[in-house]
């Protein structure tokens, strides 16, 4: 989005403010890889989302964290495509299915209905040694906490649905279609406003977010920030520890300066 630190123009690219988000506002998130081509083709099963409404959320989280697809300056940078922030987003919001039927989703612990993909269990993964995946069973939750995610994620359906109908209508019809300089535009009027918060944030948990949630595919934010993920029981080397991963983002301040600005404005 042009005023979010587009690909032209003065201030920083939005892929630096992006990147910077996770580390200087870490409350925003739930929690660069090779393929960072074209997205995957294969369609995904769709919780709550029709696919037009997916289609739309792909287009727009992929306006907010561009990759390469997207914008060639971003080669080697993954986005919200390649890192799967629709398939997160739906997800979440179809955590515990129609709200007013059985609950659904997340893997089980055991018999009975499975377990909604709300909290993952952990405290750890097996992703950088061998042994249990803490992370794929997820907690069940209690009466007091069912009650609170039902109504938490009613009012985000609501939100999205408006917000999607929204878009569709400031683009003449199907956001989709709209060019990403009209896109753009449509995402940064005030009409949209509300719905660009709500979906910023959550393109940014998409982005970051352990990928037993859905998003964060192959862990495509997490390497584009040189971020291990849960290194856990394996621990540090004493050599990774004292050595350098690359330039702290945090230490650019106006960079830093820039995020804090654009987060106060949304």
């Amino acid at each position: 989005m042009a005023t979010i630190g587009g690909s032209v123009g003065a201030g920083p690219r939005r892929r630096t403010l992006i990147a910077a988000i996770p580390v200087a506002v870490a409350s925003a998130a739930v929690l660069g890889s090779g393929g960072c081509g074209s997205p995957a083709s294969s369609a995904p099963v769709l919780r709550f989302f029709t696919s037009h409404q997916a289609a739309v959320v792909t287009e727009a989280t992929a306006r907010i964290a561009p990759g390469p697809y997207d914008d060639p300056a971003e080669a080697g940078h993954p986005g919200a495509r390649e890192a799967g922030v629709t398939d997160y987003i739906d997800d979440m919001l179809g955590a515990l299915g129609a709200l007013g039927a059985s609950e659904s989703g997340g893997a089980g612990s055991g018999g009975g209905a499975p377990v909604p993909a709300i909290f993952a269990g952990g405290p750890w993964s097996n992703r950088h040694t061998s042994g249990p995946d803490l992370m794929a069973s997820f907690i069940a939750l209690d009466p007091v906490a069912r009650i609170a995610w039902r109504q938490r994620l009613a009012g985000w359906r609501q939100q999205y649905a408006r917000g999607i109908a929204t878009l569709d209508r400031l683009a003449g019809g199907d956001f989709t279609q709209a060019s990403p300089v009209d896109q753009d535009k449509i995402l940064a009027s005030s009409q949209a406003s509300t719905f660009l918060a709500l979906l910023f944030e959550h393109t940014i948990e998409g982005m970051y977010c352990n990928p037993e949630y859905g998003g964060n595919r192959g862990q495509a934010g997490w390497k584009d920030i040189s971020y291990p993920g849960d290194i856990q029981p394996r621990g540090y080397s004493s050599e990774e520890v004292e050595g350098s991963d690359g330039r702290d983002q945090v230490a650019d301040t106006p960079v830093v300066a820039d995020v804090l600005k654009f987060l106060g404005v949304v």
